[in-house]
């Protein structure tokens, strides 16, 4: 299987496809596809990278991706709880080549222009993963019903946008698999020191050809995106692990000095780890709260 471009395998007379992910982990890989996808992370965490940006998911999560924005789960290797997923595959020709130019659906376009960068709902979230739940069962042509109920309550819903820059032009097979082994480095290995020439090593690059072959691809340099990765685990265990210092999530995050962390935490997330904590902490608990019932 190839790891770029990805195939939703689908019966041919299928316009919706309905797929459903059950296991220790997710497709793992950096991936791309020609489908629009609306997922609903019924079990399991970890981290999502969509294009430039490290984020992270969670169980009750909906997310949104459009078409051929390269992204990856990476379940939580610390957690040996399965990991569940429904998602909801289509593309703009499901239902003939202009369907979804027709007046009756222009309001609909806020949708794909949000899609291009990816998003994770933030409200409606009941009503939403309801509907995601009900596909399972749904005869067709509910599924062709629901599938529309489904993008208007999402349209009309709010969002936090996944990604500040994906790259126009299609990776194929060798950049996917090079892309891949990058992440995939960086993730296993953020918390310790990720040197220049070792993550060039691991991409077969020299360390200047390696510079320029990931600022194209992302739009920032990889140290960039390394603390970008630190300060999102790190944002993630302020409002998981209560009982350790800001220090010490610092340092388990590959910060070497609290004041460098603080610096950084800032500049990514325009506030400091305790206004962040502090803000986010009780919304957070609430929440995991209401996702285990």
């Amino acid at each position: 299987m190839k790891v770029l471009p990805f195939t939703i395998p689908k019966a041919k007379r299928d316009s919706l496809i309905f797929q459903e992910d059950t296991g220790s982990s997710f497709y793992a890989l950096l991936h791309q596809h020609e489908e629009f996808q609306i997922s609903y992370i019924k079990k399991g965490e970890g981290t999502l990278i969509v294009g430039d940006t490290v984020n992270y998911f969670s169980e009750g999560d909906i997310v949104v991706l459009g078409e051929q924005v390269p992204h990856v789960f990476k379940s939580n290797s610390t957690s040996n709880a399965q990991c569940q997923m429904l998602t909801l595959f289509f593309n703009r020709s499901s239902f003939g080549e202009s369907f979804f130019e027709i007046e009756e659906l222009r309001s609909l376009n806020s949708f794909f222009i949000r899609s291009e960068n990816g998003f994770r709902v933030t409200t409606n979230q009941i009503e939403i993963r309801t509907m995601i739940e009900e596909l399972i069962s749904a005869s067709k042509i509910d599924r062709f019903i629901l599938f529309f109920q489904l993008l208007k309550l999402i349209n009309s819903s709010d969002h936090i946008s996944l990604s500040t820059f994906v790259s126009p032009k299609k990776y194929n097979d060798n950049e996917g698999k090079r892309m891949s082994v990058i992440f995939e480095y960086s993730i296993n290995n953020f918390q310790h020191e990720i040197r220049l020439d070792t993550i060039a090593e691991k991409a077969a690059m020299t360390k200047n050809a390696f510079c320029k072959y990931f600022k194209k691809r992302t739009n920032k340099t990889f140290i960039t995106f390394l603390n970008e990765m630190r300060v999102e685990e790190a944002s993630k265990r302020l409002l998981s692990y209560e009982d350790l210092s800001i220090a010490a999530i610092a340092e388990s995050c590959g910060f070497k000095n609290i004041s460098n962390f603080n610096r950084k935490f800032k500049q990514i997330k325009r506030m400091t780890p305790s206004e962040f904590k502090r803000e986010n902490g009780k919304l957070n608990y609430e929440d995991r709260r209401h996702y285990r019932k």
